[in-house]
């Protein structure tokens, strides 16, 4: 039956397959974040490695998979891609230590890191321009399906099964996606790849992972911390040195160089504020909902679900409405819809009524999506051609950093405030919910901080500009642009 299919929808069948994965994946483990707090017994900061440790490798491997896929053959990378994403999943299933499970989500980042790009490319290489909105529709059901279902799926499969489900459920998917790559794939090679930057792919690796690491010990050890500051100058002394690395680069992984473009400077300061602020409430939400309000991994999930379809429900019309209005209207419009949904959680107690939750979240999906529109269109719309892919790297680079960040920085704050009011999550006697609610609150704080200063920085961006982008309405986002782990 395949046999008979033209070769562009055959790319398109074995795309969506690893894409549904990488982008299920996303969401999926966020619901299970309690559980495996108490599995492991360890503390917030401890557990918030293994989504940021995801992010951080997805991050890094975004940019070095194009080069990958030039050099040694689509195929081949996504192949390779499609083998460490699901073994690793494997991995994680199997872990027997919090370490372990930390270590093998940085293997499946890496994965996850290539499948996406590598994906796109053999997509759109096969589709040809004036076909390609076809293959962008296809996009579409993995772009809207896994991340919608992730939070109920991995709640669903953690109370009724087992937490190690959840990374089980990837390996079916991607033995099948595998083995219709190594069939009815073909190969593709660039002659001029170019060579692959080494120094500036060892100084951004170290110099984030350093950054990352003091950021989430300072919750348990403070910001005074020998420990903390000996790390956290440290990254920031490696990460001066990788743009200096950059600058002189002939080939650089990351062309920070396109910073002197001022509207793509400026969309990214928004994207990497505004992504610390909704991806670290996102990790937050479920500790509380499980460790404190008692619900269980599937009500939690059912709980947090809505947000993804506030996303589905708005995107449209953020496109309709964004050459009328133009990118600064609405990146201030959405992200202060953020910061009202996410101080909205200031006045959630122990007993608040669950369709409230779910109310502000899908408020709080409807908002971001005119983030993600505006953001989107506007960051590429002064960007060449010939610097489109390497803007994109960056771009997407970008906000999984913001997101580890994000991540890190809200779980630390939420660890320093447990211990300063003297307790820990969960229910009694081990923890005591009413005044762990007080750390929750003050954490929530910190969050709807980030994306006022969120709204701040879109005064950065000039309708001006954008104008270019304004003439026409703007395309949904490709899947390797769209920050799916925040749904």
């Amino acid at each position: 039956m395949l046999g008979r299919l033209e070769y562009k929808w055959i790319v398109g069948i074995v795309f969506v397959f690893g894409l549904f994965m990488d982008l299920l994946d996303m969401t999926i483990v966020n619901v299970a974040i309690p559980t495996l707090a108490e599995e492991f017994n360890t503390s917030t900061t401890t557990i918030q490695w293994v989504v940021t440790g995801y992010l951080l490798s997805l991050a890094v491997f975004i940019p070095v998979s194009g080069w990958l896929g030039d050099r040694f053959g689509t195929k081949r990378i996504f192949m390779t891609a499609l083998f460490i994403f699901t073994s690793s999943s494997l991995l994680c299933g199997l872990s027997w230590s919090i370490e372990s499970l930390i270590t093998f989500r940085i293997l499946q980042g890496i994965g996850g890191g290539m499948l996406t790009p590598v994906g796109t490319a053999m997509l759109f290489r096969a589709f040809p321009p004036h076909e390609r909105a076809k293959g962008a529709a296809i996009l579409t059901i993995p772009m809207v399906v896994a991340p919608a279902s992730g939070p109920v799926l991995g709640g669903y499969l953690v109370e009724f099964h087992t937490w190690r489900e959840i990374f089980f459920i990837n390996v079916p998917v991607g033995v099948l996606a595998f083995a219709f790559a190594l069939f009815f794939l073909r190969e593709e090679k660039q002659h001029e790849a170019g060579s692959l930057d080494i120094p500036g792919f060892v100084l951004g690796c170290s110099g984030l992972a350093s950054v990352v690491y003091a950021l989430s010990e300072a919750g348990s050890r403070s910001f005074n911390d020998v420990r903390v500051i000996g790390f956290g100058l440290a990254g920031l002394a490696i990460l001066a040195a990788f743009a200096a690395v950059e600058l002189r680069a002939r080939e650089p992984m990351i062309d920070i160089r396109l910073f002197k473009n001022k509207l793509f400077a400026a969309t990214n300061t928004v994207q990497i504020i505004g992504q610390g602020g909704l991806m670290g409430a996102l990790f937050l939400l479920p500790l509380l909902l499980q460790a404190e309000m008692g619900m269980s991994p599937l009500e939690s999930g059912l709980t947090t679900f809505p947000q993804a379809i506030g996303v589905v429900t708005m995107i449209q019309v953020a496109g309709r409405i964004y050459p009328h209005i133009g990118p600064r209207r609405m990146m201030m419009a959405g992200m202060l819809g953020a910061t009202l949904t996410t101080g909205a959680f200031l006045f959630v107690g122990l007993n608040t009524d669950p369709w409230w939750i779910r109310l502000i979240m899908y408020l709080r999906g409807a908002a971001f999506s005119m983030v993600l529109v505006s953001l989107q269109t506007a960051t590429f719309a002064t960007i060449s051609p010939r610097d489109m892919g390497r803007a994109s790297a960056l771009y997407n680079s970008g906000r999984q950093v913001a997101a580890s960040f994000g991540v890190a920085v809200l779980a630390s704050v939420l660890e320093n405030r447990l211990s300063h009011h003297g307790t820990v999550l969960g229910p009694p006697p081990i923890g005591n919910p009413s005044i762990a609610l007080d750390a929750f609150h003050e954490a929530f704080l910190v969050a709807a901080v980030l994306t006022i200063l969120g709204i701040a920085a879109c005064f950065l961006v000039s309708d001006k500009e954008a104008a270019v982008s304004m003439q026409r309405a703007p395309s949904i986002p490709e899947p390797e642009e769209a920050p799916a782990a925040v749904l």
